[in-house]
C-alpha cells in the first residue's frame, strides 16, 4: 500500500456549510449572472440532477467566490451528490451490509484522528458535527439510503427523528474535540436505531462521509473503490474504456479520449455524447450510475450509444440495437446513421494513461518543439526526460509545454519537472499546521535544460500545473501564455483508514510560489501582452471526428506560444 502522498487534485476552493435543505429563490439584488446560475441550479436540484447542479455552482463560484448563496447551494448539492455516489458504489454498499456498530465506530474514530493530526488548520469540530447531522437528515430522505438500510418508517417518523437528532446535537453545545464529536455521532445513531430501526453503523458511516467534506471543497471521504481510483490516477493506469466524462443535460459528454485506448480504437472522440450504456438511457440514471456501467471486468464488453460531436439528435434505442451480434467498432444500422447516432461495442481493457501527449517538432523551420501534459502522475518525470532527448535529437531549439486543462496531480512530479529547467532557487513552498508539512523545494544544479521555454495555461490549469508555471515565472525561466490559471493553492494527502479499505483525502498544507506569492484564489497570470481571450483558446475543433492534433492555424493561443518561443530564441 502506498504511504500518504502529497497530492494536488483540482476541485473548487472554500469552506461551505448548508444550514438548510430547502431551496431558496435567487436574491434579486445579486448580479444577473448569479441569479441566472441559481435559477438553473435549482431547476436541476428539483430534477434530482445533483451532479449537474454541483457543476453549475462550482463554475459560478470561480467567478463569484464571495457569493454566500452560491456557496450554500454548492454545498447542499455536494451533500446530495456524494450520497448518490456512495449508494451506487458497490464497495460502499458492501460496507453497509457487513459493518456492525463497532466497525463503523472504529472507522469514524480513525477518520477523526486523521483530521486531528493532519488537517491544515485546527478542525472546526462543532461545524463538522452539524454537517454530519445534516448529512444523516438528507440520507433519510433518500430512497436508495432507506432501501439499502431497511428503513420502513413513515415520512412523519423520519422528520420527527431528524428533529430529535438535531436537538440532541444542539444540547451538547460547542464541540471542541474529536472525542466529543464521536460521542455526538453515537447519540444520533442511538436515536436513529430507536426511532427508525436504522442500524447504528449506517448513521456512523454517514457522519464519517459527510463531515469529512465539511472541512473544505478538497477534503473528502473515499470509499474503497474511490481510494483505488486515486491510486490508479497516481500510477497512471486503470481498467476501462479510456474516456474522461462529465455530465451534460442527461448525457455523458466525452471530454477526452485517451490515445491508444479501446474507446479511441472504437472511434469515440472528445465532444461525442454517450446517451445510453448497455441499453440503459443515461438521462434516467445518475451520472455515477451511468459511469459505473462503463466499468467492469477486464476483457468484458460494454455497448454505448454515441451521438457524434456537433449533432443535437439523440438516438432512439430501438434504432441503435446491433444486428447480428456486437463487434468492436460497430456503427449501427442505417436508421441510426440517419439520426446521427450509432452504437459501439467496446472491450474493457487495462488502460495506460500517457503522462505526455502530442510530442513533436511543431514548427520544423524554427525548431519549436511541443508537448502536452494532461496530468502530473508518477511516470511524468521519467517520460519527460525521454521526450526531451528525443526532441533534442530532432533539432529542438525551443519548447512549448501545454498545461491547458491539466487539473494537477502529484506535487512531487511538478517539482521534478520544474527542476529540469530551473538551475537554482526556489520551486515551491508548502505551509501547514504541523511543522512536518512545511517544505521548501529548491532546484538542484545538475542536469538542467537551457532550452527557451513557453508554458501554455488556461482557467482549467490547476494545482500542480500552477506550481510548475509559477516556478517558471518567478525564476524568469520562460514565458507564460494563455489565460489566468484556476487558483488552487492547497496540498492534499491521501490517508488509508484502518478498516474496510476506505480512506480520506485531507488538505494538509497551502503552497506558495518561489517569491512567496499565494496561488489559492489568485492563480498564475500570463506575461504582459501574452494574455489570450477565451474565444481564441480553442484546443479542439467543434464537430471534428478524429484524434485531435495541435494545429496553430486553428489554435490562436498555440500560435501565440510559438511566436513567443521564436522570440526567445532570437533574443539569446
Amino acid at each position: 500500500m502506498l504511504s500518504p502522498a502529497l497530492l494536488c487534485w483540482c476541485i473548487c476552493s472554500g469552506l461551505l456549510l448548508a444550514p438548510s435543505a430547502q431551496a431558496q429563490q435567487p436574491n434579486p439584488t445579486e448580479p444577473a449572472e448569479i441569479a441566472k446560475t441559481l435559477s438553473a441550479g435549482l431547476a436541476l436540484e428539483q430534477q434530482g440532477s445533483w451532479s449537474e447542479a454541483l457543476g453549475q455552482y462550482e463554475e459560478a463560484l470561480r467567478q463569484f467566490p464571495d457569493s454566500a448563496e452560491l456557496q450554500q447551494r454548492f454545498d447542499i448539492a455536494r451533500v446530495h451528490h456524494s450520497l448518490d455516489r456512495r449508494y451506487t458504489d458497490p464497495s460502499f454498499l458492501a460496507a453497509v451490509r457487513s459493518f456492525g456498530e463497532r466497525e463503523a465506530r472504529d472507522l469514524l474514530s480513525d477518520l477523526l484522528r486523521k483530521i486531528d493530526s493532519h488537517y491544515v488548520t485546527s478542525p472546526p469540530w462543532s461545524q463538522l458535527v452539524q454537517r454530519g447531522g445534516y448529512g444523516v437528515d438528507v440520507a433519510l430522505r433518500s430512497e436508495a439510503f432507506r432501501t439499502s438500510n431497511g428503513v420502513r418508517a413513515s415520512g412523519e417518523q423520519i422528520v420527527s427523528a431528524g428533529q430529535e437528532m438535531r436537538a440532541a446535537i444542539s444540547r451538547r453545545g460547542a464541540i471542541s474535540s474529536r472525542q466529543q464529536m464521536l460521542e455526538a455521532a453515537e447519540e444520533a445513531a442511538r436515536i436513529g436505531e430507536f426511532r427508525l430501526g436504522l442500524s447504528k453503523a449506517a448513521t456512523l458511516l454517514e457522519f464519517a462521509a459527510t463531515s469529512a467534506e465539511g472541512l473544505d471543497h478538497y477534503s473528502s471521504f473515499l470509499t474503497p473503490d474511490q481510494l483505488r481510483d486515486v491510486y490508479s490516477q497516481i500510477e497512471g493506469n486503470f481498467v476501462g474504456l479510456g474516456v474522461e466524462l462529465k455530465a451534460d443535460n442527461g448525457d455523458l459528454l466525452v471530454v477526452r479520449t485517451i490515445p491508444g485506448s479501446p474507446a479511441e480504437r472504437a472511434g469515440i472522440y472528445a465532444g461525442d455524447r454517450i446517451v445510453a450504456v448497455d441499453g440503459r438511457v443515461t438521462s434516467e440514471l445518475s451520472t455515477d450510475e451511468a459511469a459505473a456501467l462503463l466499468t467492469g471486468v477486464e476483457g468484458s464488453t460494454c455497448r454505448v450509444s454515441v451521438v457524434p460531436a456537433g449533432s443535437d439528435l439523440a438516438p432512439s434505442l430501438a434504432d441503435t440495437q446491433p444486428q447480428g451480434g456486437s463487434t468492436v467498432g460497430y456503427r449501427g444500422p442505417p436508421s441510426a446513421a440517419r439520426q446521427g447516432a450509432h452504437i459501439v461495442a467496446v472491450r474493457r481493457e487495462h488502460v495506460e494513461v500517457p503522462s505526455l501527449e502530442d510530442v513533436s517538432i511543431i514548427d520544423k523551420t524554427q525548431g519549436v518543439a511541443y508537448l502536452r501534459l494532461p496530468v502530473f502522475q508518477k511516470t511524468t518525470s521519467r517520460d519527460f526526460d525521454t521526450a526531451l532527448w528525443d526532441l533534442h535529437r530532432q533539432g529542438m531549439q525551443s519548447l512549448v509545454v501545454d498545461l491547458r486543462g491539466n487539473p494537477g496531480g502529484l506535487l512531487t512530479a511538478a517539482v521534478e519537472l520544474a527542476d529540469k529547467f530551473v538551475a537554482q532557487g526556489g520551486i515551491v513552498s508548502t505551509r501547514g499546521r504541523s511543522p512536518g508539512e512545511d517544505f521548501d523545494y529548491r532546484a538542484n544544479r545538475g542536469g538542467t535544460w537551457r532550452v527557451p521555454l513557453v508554458v501554455l495555461i488556461d482557467g482549467d490549469s490547476a494545482s500542480a500545473s500552477e506550481i510548475f508555471a509559477a516556478a517558471i515565472r518567478d525564476n524568469h525561466r520562460g514565458a507564460i501564455v494563455g489565460q489566468r490559471s484556476f487558483g488552487k493553492g492547497s496540498v492534499q494527502g491521501i490517508f488509508p483508514l484502518g478498516i474496510g479499505g476506505a480512506g480520506i483525502r485531507l488538505t494538509t498544507a497551502k503552497f506558495y510560489s518561489p517569491l512567496g506569492k499565494p496561488i489559492n484564489g489568485v492563480g498564475v497570470s500570463p506575461d504582459p501582452g501574452l494574455l489570450v481571450s477565451p474565444a481564441d483558446n480553442q484546443k479542439t475543433v467543434v464537430a471534428y471526428r478524429g484524434p485531435s492534433k495541435p494545429d496553430p492555424q486553428l489554435d490562436a493561443a498555440l500560435a501565440q506560444a510559438i511566436e513567443a518561443a521564436v522570440r526567445q530564441v532570437a533574443m539569446r
